[in-house]
């Protein structure tokens, strides 16, 4: 045996057809490459899985649900928007007072913060009481959340069962519980047909029209239960306004 010269590196054995140096290089790249640790690939396969659940999910299926909405059900799907005229007049969904401006010399009266003071428009159905915001503000839809014997709810609801009774010309007792307490939401669009009912004679007489044909006109607006068993009967109050209108215009 043969020991190789000092200096120099023994003879390294190449495949066939590739020449020493090139061995070398691809020998050396080899043994400089750090391998990949294992904490290292599971990061890179969790960075995959969020990229690709993000697309999925983050934009291709909101997209899918939206096109299929906007196809299938549009109208609820924008909010079940009301429109008369070209114009956007309320929502299915959303109740809303219907009200008119309380004039003092021919000028809107402001309360002490500025806002106007307003009153039931008698020519209208009335809807039921609000307790969101300043009443039937979708953003700050909420309850009283007051108790039963709470003394600002018991005084509420006096004043609303005295309003509605020299509104609509009936004795006090005889005021529906939906036109003196406000709904969970306070956006209800919906009152019972009781309380529809004692609205006739006053809506009658403003409008100039015979109770019956007012009387027909809430029939035709009143709902029944959901699937016949769920909830109880109930008029859209915004709907029924709206024919109200078509009716008798003002």
């Amino acid at each position: 045996m043969i020991a190789p010269q000092q200096g120099t590196s023994p003879a390294i054995a190449t495949p066939q057809g590739t020449s020493p140096t090139i061995a070398n290089m691809n020998q050396r790249r080899k043994a400089m490459a750090t391998p990949t640790s294992p904490a290292v690939r599971q990061l890179l396969a969790a960075l995959r899985t969020v990229l690709v659940l993000t697309v999925v999910f983050g934009l291709a299926y909101p997209l899918a649900m939206t096109g299929i909405a906007q196809a299938a059900f549009h109208g609820n799907a924008n909010g079940s928007l009301v429109h008369r005229h070209g114009k956007t007049v309320g929502s299915d969904l959303i109740g809303q007072a219907f009200t008119k401006p309380v004039l003092v010399n021919g000028k809107p009266k402001k309360d002490a913060d500025g806002n106007p003071v307003v009153e039931p428009d008698p020519a209208y159905f009335q809807s039921r009481p609000s307790a969101a915001g300043l009443g039937y503000d979708p953003l700050a839809t909420s309850a009283s959340n007051l108790g039963p014997e709470n003394k600002d709810l018991i005084a509420a609801i006096k004043a609303r069962r005295a309003t509605a009774a020299e509104l609509d010309g009936v004795a006090p007792s005889s005021v529906p519980p939906d036109a003196l307490q406000a709904s969970g939401s306070g956006l209800d669009p919906d009152i019972s047909p009781a309380y529809a009912s004692e609205q006739i004679t006053r809506i009658a007489r403003v409008r100039g029209l015979g109770a019956a044909r007012v009387g027909a006109l809430v029939d035709q607006h009143t709902q029944g239960r959901v699937l016949g068993f769920l909830g109880e009967p109930r008029v859209n109050v915004l709907e029924l306004n709206l024919a109200l209108d078509a009716l008798a215009p003002r």
